[in-house]
């Protein structure tokens, strides 16, 4: 099961970085430029010029075994962007954890026992970091009470 998860992230990452660079904003979600400082000791710029150590992260949210699948890139730095419906809601959270997806304050609710697991991923930077973050909720609900806005897409 948890080949299959991984095989399924692998293979959305892989569909990310295939997108050309030419196709509809929505759909081009190319894989970003590396955030390695350069010789000068500053990031490489990326397409738009910024020089910010990079706070983006490509986030998952999969049904119970992998019955459905769906990702968004999320972009935080120099501003929230990227095709996250709340974006601006998520870098927020993100900043005040300083990116610790474990520290997330989440959305309190009461939720059902229900058990139709999901799981979530979160790959990519934060402050130029390394994050490679996964976790399996017993269903959206509590997904929602523990993460907030940052996997609500």
């Amino acid at each position: 099961m948890h080949r299959t998860r991984a095989l399924a992230a692998a293979a959305l990452l892989a569909l990310a970085a295939a997108v050309p660079a030419t196709a509809a904003p929505a759909a081009a979600l190319p894989v970003p430029p590396s955030d390695t400082p350069t010789a000068s000791g500053t990031a490489p710029e990326d397409a738009a010029g910024d020089r910010t150590p990079a706070r983006r992260l490509f986030l998952t949210v999969s049904g119970a075994e992998n019955t459905w699948i769906r990702g968004v890139v999320l972009r935080c730095a120099p501003r929230p962007t990227g095709p996250h419906p709340e974006a601006a809601e998520a870098c927020a959270e993100l900043e005040a954890v300083d990116g610790d997806l474990d520290r997330l304050p989440g959305d309190a609710r009461p939720c059902t026992k229900q058990y139709d697991p999901v799981t979530v991923s979160a790959t990519g930077a934060w402050h130029g970091h390394p994050t490679a973050w996964h976790r399996t909720f017993a269903n959206a609900c509590e997904l929602t009470a523990t993460t907030g806005p940052v996997f609500r897409f």
